[in-house]
């Protein structure tokens, strides 16, 4: 009896750990659908709920994965996340970036499988949402997020209720594409620059949706030489943007309500054909307003992928 309980036990080993190490193969990536948040840092609490809370008009929530921290959400499903600037922090106020995913759990096992850097172990937090973290190749924290919450209807009050993309400085365009694009099945979008010849911005779209990364080019063959990447500078290129149907109705209104940021430039017509205007937060962080769809032809290069309806 005990040899065949040993047997038994044995094979139950092999039975997990084969499975464990039998992830999905390439093609059966669990989706990964949206926009989750963009967490950053700030050094004053107070003056940055008076930005979020009025100005853009987002819900302010607690923080389920951080008590120290704050969120606020622009949907039941999308928001930002504050937390409180580290001591000694470096200018950037870049915390993680997050996408949303319908199966975290397979998903982490899926990219565990089949890619050579460490993830995270699968958290849940209070509200009942899964995640887990890992680095891209520029060492930025990057989370996926299977949420608890379904609905994506807008805040009342909110600005917009729809965080369209998120963009982060990068240097090595191909080193990001080997990551988001060749593993994680991210869709070209559009690309662009302040002049011809250059790349400055490079949009991808998240795999199974409309809502894209950006990434922020700074270096050789852009217009940002890397002697210009200071804080101020960090603040404008990780940022996030938020949709918006018609840019003339949005910023009338915060003109109306005296919801202006003292910092805050456009609108203007982006070099995308899109209209937008820019709000800064008291840290310098940009957010970015974004009509959903272009207007008129695009410099650079072609929009190669739907945009995004609302």
């Amino acid at each position: 009896m005990k040899r065949f309980g040993s047997a038994l036990a044995a094979a139950a080993a092999f039975l997990f750990l084969g499975g464990a190490a039998a992830a999905p193969a390439l093609g059966t990536r669990p989706a990964i659908t949206d926009i989750s948040h963009l967490a950053i840092y700030s050094a004053d609490f107070q003056a940055s709920d008076h930005f979020y809370a009025f100005v853009l008009g987002a819900r302010k929530g607690a923080d389920p994965e951080d008590p120290n921290g704050v969120r606020y959400y622009f949907s039941p499903r999308q928001f930002v996340e504050l937390l409180p600037l580290p001591p000694g922090h470096g200018p950037s106020r870049l915390a993680h970036a997050a996408f949303d995913t319908l199966d975290a759990p397979r998903l982490r096992i899926w990219l565990s499988a089949h890619r050579g850097e460490p993830v995270s172990a699968l958290h849940r937090d209070a509200d009942g949402s899964l995640w887990f973290d890992t680095r891209d190749p520029e060492g930025n924290r990057v989370q996926f997020v299977q949420p608890a919450a379904r609905s994506a209807a807008a805040v009342p009050g909110a600005v917009s209720g729809r965080i369209i993309h998120v963009g982060y400085l990068a240097h090595d365009r191909a080193a990001e594409d080997g990551f988001y694009r060749n593993l994680l099945g991210f869709r070209p979008y559009w690309h662009g620059a302040m002049r011809e010849g250059a790349v400055d911005w490079v949009s991808q779209q998240v795999p199974d949706g409309h809502d894209w990364l950006e990434y922020m080019m700074v270096g050789p063959g852009s217009t940002v030489p890397l002697d210009r990447v200071d804080a101020n500078q960090l603040g404008v290129l990780n940022h996030f943007s938020l949709g918006v149907a018609n840019m003339e109705a949005a910023v009338t209104r915060m003109l109306a309500e005296g919801r202006m940021s003292p910092r805050h430039d456009g609108p203007s017509m982006g070099r995308d054909g899109k209209w937008q205007a820019n709000f800064y937060d008291p840290d310098g962080t940009r957010v970015e307003l974004m009509e959903f769809r272009p207007v008129m032809k695009p410099c650079c290069s072609a929009f190669t992928a739907a945009s995004p309806a609302r």
